[in-house]
Formats: structure tokens, sequence, C-alpha cells
């Protein structure tokens, strides 16, 4: 199972909408405090919609608890500071891929504890980032894809209506 990491997420509904592609991808999502909001916080239940109950989601009181709890985790950290684009790298089934707040990204005391492993999403110019979601949505797809999308329903059904 691939586990999304977010450090300190201050919207609640980035953090709802993760939740559920999160759900959708039967990946687990990790948020290590302090949060910038509740977890029982009505933005973050409607961007979650209805699947918020059956995500796996696991809370941490800091940075140092996380790492504690989850040792020899192999992590990948979604930096717009690293030199490694995100699809220059094998993503292993069980690995973590973490992702900062919104005002402030990953800090970067922790960015130089995994720096051969800082990863970036290309952008054109001097956009400072890509919304949280977006970000989150973009790296684990192609961390799913590379893992073959495992237990995944690979193609849909359409229904033949007759006028």
């Amino acid at each position: 199972m691939l586990n999304i990491v977010l450090h300190e997420p201050e919207i609640p509904a980035n953090t709802g909408n993760i939740g559920r592609t999160c759900v959708a991808s039967n990946t687990r999502l990790h948020l290590i405090e302090p949060l910038g909001f509740k977890l029982n916080e009505k933005a973050l239940k409607r961007a979650g919609m209805d699947y918020w109950s059956d995500l796996d989601v696991r809370t941490y009181i800091d940075y140092n608890d996380f790492m504690e709890q989850n040792p020899g985790a192999k992590i990948y950290m979604a930096t717009t500071k690293a030199s490694k684009v995100y699809t220059e790298v094998q993503y292993e089934p069980d690995c973590f891929i973490m992702f900062g707040k919104e005002s402030a990204g990953i800090p970067e005391e922790i960015l130089v504890e995994h720096k051969d492993t800082c990863i970036r999403i290309p952008m054109v110019g001097d956009i400072r980032s890509l919304n949280l979601g977006n970000s989150v949505a973009i790296i684990l797809y192609e961390a799913l894809r590379q893992n073959q999308f495992a237990g995944m329903n690979l193609e849909g059904h359409l229904h033949h209506l007759s006028w």
C-alpha cells in the first residue's frame, strides 16, 4: 500500500480532496500535526464527501513521532527545491510520499535529511507551486502507474441506452 504524508496541512478542503483520492486508490493518508483545522471540520468532510469514513488515516503529534512510528520507511519528499523530477524515481509499493503545508512546503531541515529522495513537479516560470491536492494526485498516480495500478479497476463499462 502506498502512503501519502501531509506535513502540517493548513487547508481543510485540500486535505478532504486528498483523502478522497486516497480512498479511490487504496492509499493510506498520514497527517503530521499541527493541522490548520480540526478533523471534524465541515469543509474537510465536504471535500472528502461520504468517503472520509472509508479512509485509512493516521495522525502524528509531530514529524519526530511520524519517523518513530515508521522506522526504515522509504520517504520521497515533494518539493520545488528538488533537482529530480518525480518521474525519475522508482516508487516502491509501500513507500511514503510527503508533501508540506500549503504556505511553506516541507521545512528545509527535513529536506536536507532526505536530499537523495527529494522530487519535484516541473513548472514554467516563477510559479511558486501547484495546489496541494493536484500535486498529490500527479505524483501518487505516477507511483500507482509504476506499480501497475495494483488492485485497481482498470476498465469501465458503458451502458447502452436505447432511445
